[in-house]
């Protein structure tokens, strides 16, 4: 009888539970997004006025997902639509002074996470874990690809 992995399984509990302590951290430094909304944030704030194609690209969300929790995070203060200067069709995502206000209190959670998730590891298990991650997504990502021809 062959073995039966757990990987996926493992890194849904793994997903859940990030989401309950990432929530947790962010109430008690009074961030007022949830985590998914967290993930969007993470990559504006490496590239701020970004499309938002290629905002749905990096956070691996679908455009009507997306659409929404923009309309949430622009109601709330942390982004702005607006118009390229070069391509009046293409909306870039715009970070807001609220958001850079709370830039520092959303590194120092994501800190505390980096330090709860490799609590024991050492750099070599860090490094290694990682490619493997990142092998996982490469995978998933050509399968999705792939099954979106």
């Amino acid at each position: 009888m062959k073995a039966q992995r757990k990987g996926g399984f493992l890194i849904a509990k793994i997903h859940q539970l990030t989401g309950r302590i990432l929530s947790r951290k962010l109430k008690e430094h009074n961030i007022e997004i949830n985590p998914a909304q967290g993930r969007i944030m993470f990559v504006l704030w490496r590239n701020d006025e970004i499309p938002i194609n290629e905002l749905a690209k990096q956070t691996a969300l679908r455009k009507s997902t997306l659409t929404s929790m923009l309309d949430r995070l622009e109601a709330s203060g942390y982004v702005m639509r607006i118009p390229c200067s070069d391509d009046r069709r293409i909306i870039l995502l715009k970070r807001t002074k609220k958001d850079r206000i709370y830039e520092k209190r959303y590194v120092q959670v994501s800190q505390d996470m980096t330090e709860i998730f490799y609590k024991g590891f050492s750099k070599r298990e860090i490094d290694l874990f990682e490619e493997y991650l990142r092998r996982l997504l490469y995978n998933l990502m050509k399968y999705e690809e792939h099954r979106n021809k």
